[in-house]
């Protein structure tokens, strides 16, 4: 399992690398709204949650996906730990 700083810092990456503009990975506060402070539509969220998935080497549970879990990258960082299966 990956330390939640780690964790927090690669779902940083990757959504700067998906969101559109400059934004660095740095610049992105860890409680910052993806979806209403960062942009993140309906076709972003879906590149942004497969390359997540690439990321981390895990399966995310769509059905039961909410947006409540993007609503920023500390919640959405959660949910990744608890999908990391332990090493």
């Amino acid at each position: 399992m990956s330390h939640p700083v780690n964790v927090v810092e690669r779902v940083r990456k990757v959504l700067a690398e998906v969101l559109p503009g400059e934004l660095q990975a740095q610049d992105i506060p860890e409680d910052a709204d993806m979806v209403t402070e960062l942009g993140l539509d309906s076709l972003t969220a879906i590149e942004f949650l497969l390359r997540v998935e690439d990321e981390f080497d895990i399966e995310l549970d769509y059905e039961n996906l909410s947006l409540a879990q993007l609503t920023s990258v500390r919640q959405f960082s959660a949910e990744v730990i608890g999908r990391e299966t332990p090493a």
